[in-house]
């Protein structure tokens, strides 16, 4: 009797470890059709967005300050077709300063980047330097970008690559603090040194946490733009920061708070189309995320 409780128990055990073994072996479930992914992605944004406006529109209700000066969602909206022409000229202009300041903020940033992290020496020697750069405030550069460049274009990128390069520098430094140390052990086995070694293991390891840098290096660049746009008025040249100034200055509180909804939506939609899309095939390409999903 006691061996057949045994071989039962044995039996069971065995039952549960093929049940087991043939669970892994079920195919995995198809992805969401694409009408489905967008779905997915489209409704929790139009819903965050939806309790925005409606915040928005009771603040407005309570009267805490006039309507004059805190319009509601339905003036701005108005004000933002009304100004279209005008804010589309102006995005451009500003866009096109952001790209040109990113650009540079990159090929800065990374060449320090990776200068710091292929040398010791150098990585304990200015590590804290990039640090402190990054906290520093985009404003506090500006009486200097002034002083050094008056009122031009030269001074807001001066401005705008010294707020996102440190940040982008660090991003890759991050990396390469997080790359596995086998990894590099075992590219000094495959006689992989100087510039094989950063192009082939160094730089493709860092690059999930170098494409983090990447997106908060344009979010200060951003920034530091408006910031620099506010400052330096450039005649001539429509910008989002200038014309969020020349509003407040008319008190057209309705165009101004257009104004800010429309560097908003730079800001989601650059979110959107480059950055999110840039981390999330970064992330499925080293098998960060579930094919089925």
């Amino acid at each position: 009797m006691p061996t057949d409780i045994a071989t039962t128990a044995a039996e069971t055990r065995h039952e549960r470890e093929i049940a087991g073994l043939d669970a892994l072996e079920l195919a995995v479930p198809t992805a969401p059709s694409r009408v489905a992914a967008i779905w997915n992605a489209t409704w929790p944004k139009v819903l965050a967005v939806g309790i925005f406006l409606g915040a928005w529109q009771i603040v407005v209700w309570t009267h805490w300050r006039p309507s004059y000066v805190l319009p509601g969602p339905v003036a701005t909206f108005k004000a933002f077709v009304d100004d279209r022409s005008v804010l589309a000229e102006a995005t451009f202009n500003t866009l096109r300063r952001g790209l040109l300041g990113f650009t540079l903020a990159v090929i800065i940033g990374s060449a320090i980047g990776l200068a710091a992290a292929s040398s010791r020496i150098l990585r304990s020697g200015i590590g804290s330097m990039i640090t402190g750069l990054q906290t520093m405030p985009s404003i506090a550069w500006f009486p200097l970008a002034i002083v050094l460049f008056k009122l031009t274009n030269a001074a807001v990128f001066f401005v705008v690559v010294l707020g996102a390069a440190p940040s982008i520098a660090n991003g890759l430094l991050n990396g390469v603090d997080n790359i596995p140390p086998i990894l590099l052990r075992a590219g000094r086995v495959l006689g992989a040194k100087g510039w094989t070694r950063l192009r082939y293991i160094v730089v493709p390891a860092a690059l999930p946490t170098f494409a983090g840098g990447l997106k908060q290096g344009w979010s200060f660049a951003w920034r530091s733009l408006l910031a620099g746009e506010l400052l330096v008025i450039i005649p001539g040249v429509t910008a989002l920061g200038q014309t969020l100034e020349a509003s407040r200055d008319q008190t057209a509180y309705a165009d101004m708070m257009a104004t800010m909804v429309a560097i908003f939506l730079v800001g989601v939609i650059v979110d959107a189309l480059v950055f999110s899309r840039l981390d999330r095939s970064i992330r499925r390409r080293y098998g960060l995320i579930d094919t089925a999903t």
